[in-house]
């Protein structure tokens, strides 16, 4: 075991409290959803390495069978929410204020295309990625990007995307 695991939460730096975080949400993730999981994905700030003591922990999961509307999928993410917790509350106690912020897609879904990929091509953590499928579709993604000279343009703490930088008046391309 190493120093750090012997040391409580209040001792641990945001980095390493984050880290025990998405062990458990990975593991959490897996039980829940069993079979139908295909991938956990952590993005935004937490993705990108850059959270704040206050940052939501923005998470896509991809499963199979999910059940219809948000409540529906949402109910059955609760238990992943239960299971971490404790975690979550360890964390609150040392000034850290973090929620999940689930968002649920099924394979079928994601492969429509979703404009919440362009979030994930640079700030994506993959977690959980079975037979790679998060991986495929982010690197189709990132090469058509690239063919379209595609860039992300940052303002601040946002950004934009300008999709095709010689775009003409009438003209149609597609992601």
């Amino acid at each position: 075991m190493s120093e750090d695991s012997h040391k409580g939460p209040e001792a641990l730096g945001l980095t390493e409290q984050i880290e025990r975080l998405l062990g458990q949400l990975a593991s959490a993730c897996l039980k829940c959803y069993g079979e139908r999981l295909v991938s956990t994905v952590v993005f935004g700030s937490v993705g990108r390495g850059t959270p704040r003591p206050d940052s939501d922990v923005d998470v896509l999961i991809v499963a199979m069978d999910l059940p219809d509307g948000r409540l529906r999928r949402v109910a059955e993410f609760r238990s992943v929410e239960a299971a971490v917790a404790p975690v979550l509350e360890e964390l609150s106690a040392t000034g850290c204020h973090m929620e999940l912020s689930p968002v649920f897609k099924t394979p079928a879904e994601l492969a429509r295309g979703t404009p919440l990929l362009l979030d994930l091509v640079d700030d994506a953590r993959i977690l959980y990625d079975r037979g790679n499928f998060f991986s495929a579709t982010i690197s189709r993604l990132r090469a058509r990007l690239d063919q379209l000279h595609a860039r992300r343009i940052w303002k601040g703490d946002a950004w934009w995307w300008d999709l095709k930088p010689d775009f003409r008046v009438g003209e149609v391309f597609e992601l």
